[in-house]
């Protein structure tokens, strides 16, 4: 599905794929416990000890990077979309509100219904959302 509306955040592709979740801004290790499953992680940049999150998380979202920064590389061994370099994605996106992430073309939109996403998904991936 190509939306016809204009992103919110681009970046550069760093990991395909579409996901859907609400935003969650972390700035450091002490906002770890604030990530919930099924988030998107939307941060300046991860390092190693990040790692932990993306076996929770939707999709990552990075300030900085490139193919082969660390959030990029994770991204693709977990399976979760990532866009990495998009600049002022912290600043854009607020924490809670739901945005698609699409992964293959380093765009990031709001979502206004989930419902839409989750049955799009399920026809176009054959697959279960969630």
């Amino acid at each position: 599905m190509v939306s016809r509306e204009v992103p919110i955040v681009t970046g550069s592709s760093a990991s395909r794929g579409v996901a859907v979740g609400p935003v969650r801004l972390v700035y450091g290790v002490d906002d770890f416990g604030a990530v919930r499953p099924g988030d998107v992680i939307v941060c300046r940049t991860t390092d190693p000890s990040w790692t932990v999150l993306f076996g929770h998380a939707a999709a990552v979202v990075t300030e900085t990077g490139g193919i082969l920064s660390h959030a990029a590389i994770v991204a693709r061994e977990y399976g979760i979309p990532a866009v990495v370099a998009a600049k002022g994605a912290m600043a854009a996106l607020a924490n809670h509100r739901t945005i698609s992430v699409d992964g293959t073309n380093g765009r990031v939109h709001a979502v206004r219904s989930t419902r839409r996403w989750q049955a799009w998904l399920l026809d176009r991936k054959g697959k279960r959302f969630g």
